[in-house]
């Protein structure tokens, strides 16, 4: 087996934890939490979006039949989604439950000592009352955040996921970005693992999600990193993608 390969494995494993010394990791030394989600500019275009009514407008659907029917789906119909699914999928992947300190909150899915390293990003497609681009997911405001939009978004996310066309044919895109620092500020460098952990608890998720709404998704860790990043404007070291799924209905 190539020795390159060999070497890598050692990611997968835990002992990169018995050599730090968590006494001089930044939370013990006292330093401020990073904040639960990126700041809102002044002049941000803000949309609210639909409140957590035990949503009355979702269908119920029994766990054990959505473990059972989820799958991976890429053909996806020209039905929008509504403004209220939206929101059930974001709740559903990132919401928050209990905000319990400056740098802590409780949500709707688990992360390594509730750090939640990642922001999510939506690509906006095919949503009734959004108009297509890219938006931000406050998850603390329960708000979308507008970014920005441009021409040919479905055609340049498929190209920045390797070709893959499917991607750009749902009515929507999460996108999922690291700030790895959210993560560092307590664990070092044990922290790069665990948030690749925390991105497939909420993947995982929006497929259940998807389900209740006769949607489907599919899982992307293949994309061109630096068309990745600079389509969503990010910087690449501070803040990267690390993870994707569109979103559609399906027959």
């Amino acid at each position: 087996m190539n020795k390159t390969i060999k070497q890598s494995r050692d990611f997968l494993k835990d002992a990169v934890r018995l050599s730090i010394d968590f006494s001089r990791t930044d939370q013990h030394r006292g330093i401020t939490p990073p904040p639960i989600e990126k700041p809102i500019p002044p002049e941000a275009k803000l949309f609210d979006l639909p409140q957590d009514r035990n949503w009355e407008g979702i269908p119920s659907l029994e766990l054990v039949a959505a473990i059972r029917s989820r799958s991976s789906r890429r053909d996806y119909t020209d039905t929008p989604l509504t403004l209220e699914e939206i929101s059930f999928l974001l709740w559903a992947t990132q919401g928050v439950r209990r905000r319990i300190g400056p740098g802590t909150a409780l949500r709707t899915v688990p992360s390594a000592g509730c750090r939640h390293a990642l922001e999510t990003y939506l690509l906006i497609l095919n949503v009734e009352g959004l108009e297509p681009g890219l938006y931000r997911y406050l998850p603390l405001e329960h708000q979308l955040l507008f970014e920005f939009s441009e021409e040919y978004l479905p055609e340049k996310i498929a190209t920045a996921a390797l070709g893959q066309p499917f991607v750009g044919n749902g009515a929507a895109v999460f996108i999922w970005a690291a700030i790895p620092y959210r993560m560092e500020w307590r664990y070092d460098l044990a922290a790069h693992k665990v948030i690749l952990l925390d991105a497939g608890h909420i993947c995982q998720n929006l497929y259940l999600a998807c389900e209740a709404i006769s949607a489907g998704t599919c899982a992307v860790a293949a994309y061109h990193q630096e068309k990745m990043d600079s389509l969503l404007r990010l910087d690449g070291e501070n803040e990267f993608v690390i993870y994707l799924a569109p979103v559609g209905k399906v027959k």
